[in-house]
């Protein structure tokens, strides 16, 4: 028991030192926001240039008329910095993977997507603690899903793939470092 508790503080201890000196920054994107997706991130520093974000969104609402797209998303970035962590350009290699449900047209869509990309963006320092950063990622994505008409009938889909090739990644996020 006494070993569980010495390698527990140990343990909270290297997250307080490792936390400590602007390592690590959460993350709001403002244009989920502005299409009602609740989202966050968290970005961890591994050195003076390199930093690891994870980032996810979330939208479980249902729109006038039935119209829907709900969805959840996970992107994993890794990033290099050309100054320093979080002030002014980086580039990154990001990952994405989804679950989607709705459609804003005639048909419904249920399924997943899964794929990466390369990101360029640029971070500004506002205060000791609070930057605004913008980002755009260009990349890959494969989808696989069910596509039917918008009818409660389970049996009437079609099972399609997609391969989807440009705009992966599109954030302003304010930011606040820890």
């Amino acid at each position: 028991m006494r070993r569980i508790y010495i390698v527990s503080v140990l343990a909270v201890a290297l997250f307080v030192v490792k936390t400590s000196a602007q390592n690590t920054a959460v993350k709001i994107n403002g244009l989920y926001g502005l299409a009602t997706t609740l989202n966050a991130g968290v970005e961890m520093a591994l050195n003076d240039q390199m930093t690891v974000e994870l980032a996810a969104a979330y939208n479980p609402w249902t729109f006038s008329g039935g119209k829907k797209m709900r969805f959840w998303l996970v992107q994993p970035e890794a990033k290099y910095w050309f100054c320093e962590k979080y002030e002014g350009h980086f580039a990154g290699v990001h990952l994405h993977g989804a679950q989607y449900f709705g459609g804003f047209g005639k048909k419904r869509y249920d399924g997943y997507l899964a794929g990466g990309g390369f990101t360029y963006g640029y971070d500004w320092i506002l205060s000791p603690h609070w930057n605004l950063e913008a980002a755009l990622g260009i990349g890959y994505a494969h989808l696989w899903y069910k596509e039917s008409e918008r009818i409660p009938c389970l049996k009437c889909y079609e099972r399609k793939r997609k391969n989807y090739f440009g705009p992966t990644k599109a954030a302003v996020s304010i930011v606040y470092l820890f």
